[in-house]
């Protein structure tokens, strides 16, 4: 589907070598200041080309409201908000018009639909995720109101992984490199090395660590709509993602349960816990601690070299890549990942305030 969310849903719309991307968000509560540059400032570190280490295409990706604000406030209706393509080069892509590259949608979409979009992947493209940047900013506009923030950051490139806890990181910074690591000596080298990469006509996959802060504890819904659970979902409709975890994660097997469980105490009338293995989340409901989890994204497939595959008529052809392409999706996806964890939050908050009955006065 292309919907996502309950209450606070969007809708996105476009493919990458078409007229144009958006999203249309329902459920957007009605007379919100919107903040445009912060949009715009949110689309800026997504977009094409702002360095050397991401693709090349040219896209100012301008942000424009076509629907659902008057007078620079939210009306209740549906919001609509759209981005032209301006630099899409459909001819690089005219010698894989039959052929399906290896590890990428182009086989899967043929095969489901009998005809695909071949120019830049059409629908399956990461352009699309602009859109979800777009909802994204608003939604986390709600929450700063809240008081709650979302912060993701680079912990890994390749085999260069951070090793520090992202307690003892400064994340202010994350924002002064282009690979967006909080480490200057770590990011120069991830810079580094996705050069060499791409020098190769290779590419790399890496992680993208987020930790969401002063969560409002309760949200998240029992059984199947648990908090964690719909993160989980959220990252893994990212383009390139493979993995989630969150809290201790995969390493949490390792402990013993005298070892993972968070114990409680009361500091000034809140509850708190000791340790945070849990990651901000029990019973699939927020805990009020810090919400914290790991995304990892493989390496784009697309690859400036050749490699075995087959055409529509399922001969054996050789296939590569041309025009321009991330060496490592990485970089980029650090927003996306914070749009779509402010996307769950937002949608879950709006849905807790439906929770209890409350009699009137």
């Amino acid at each position: 589907m292309n919907s996502f969310g309950q209450l606070f849903r969007i809708t996105t719309f476009g493919e990458s070598h078409g007229l144009a991307v958006g999203v249309v968000i329902d459920g957007c509560p009605a007379g919100f200041p919107l903040d445009i540059d912060f949009i715009q400032a949110e689309l800026n570190r997504r977009r094409p080309g702002q360095s050397n280490i991401v693709t090349q295409r040219k896209e100012a990706d301008q942000i424009e409201i076509v629907s659902g604000i008057f007078e620079g406030k939210t009306t209740g209706t549906p919001l609509t908000l759209l981005v032209w393509n301006k630099d899409a080069k459909s001819k690089d892509y005219s010698h894989i018009a039959d052929k399906f590259r290896p590890s990428h949608a182009d086989y899967t979409y043929w095969a489901k639909y009998g005809l695909r979009d071949y120019r830049g992947g059409g629908r399956s493209s990461a352009r699309e995720t602009l859109a979800r940047v777009a909802a994204g900013a608003i939604a986390k506009m709600f929450l700063q109101t809240l008081g709650v923030t979302v912060q993701a950051y680079t912990s890994q490139v390749g085999h260069l992984k951070l090793t520090t806890a992202y307690q003892a990181l400064d994340l202010t910074i994350t924002e002064k490199n282009v690979v967006r690591c909080p480490d200057e000596s770590m990011a120069n080298t991830m810079i580094d090395y996705i050069k060499e990469v791409r020098k190769q006509g290779d590419t790399v996959g890496g992680v993208v660590s987020c930790v969401i802060k002063n969560t409002p504890v309760g949200l998240g819904e029992p059984v199947f709509d648990k908090l964690h659970a719909e993160l989980g979902k959220a990252m893994l409709s990212i383009n390139a993602v493979k993995g989630f975890e969150y809290g201790s994660g995969f390493e949490g097997v390792t402990m013993l349960g005298s070892e993972h469980n968070d114990t409680f105490y009361t500091a000034d009338e809140a509850v708190k816990t000791h340790t945070n293995h849990s990651g901000g989340i029990q019973g699939g409901i927020s805990n009020g601690e810090d919400i914290y989890f790991k995304v990892a994204f493989k390496p784009v497939a697309t690859l400036m070299q050749d490699q075995e595959s087959i055409n529509e008529a399922k001969e054996q052809v050789k296939v590569s890549g041309k025009g321009r392409h991330d060496p490592c999706v990485v970089p980029r996806a650090v927003v996306i990942v914070e749009a779509m964890a402010a996307l769950v939050l937002i949608d879950f908050y709006l849905l807790q305030q439906t929770t209890r009955w409350t009699t009137p006065s």
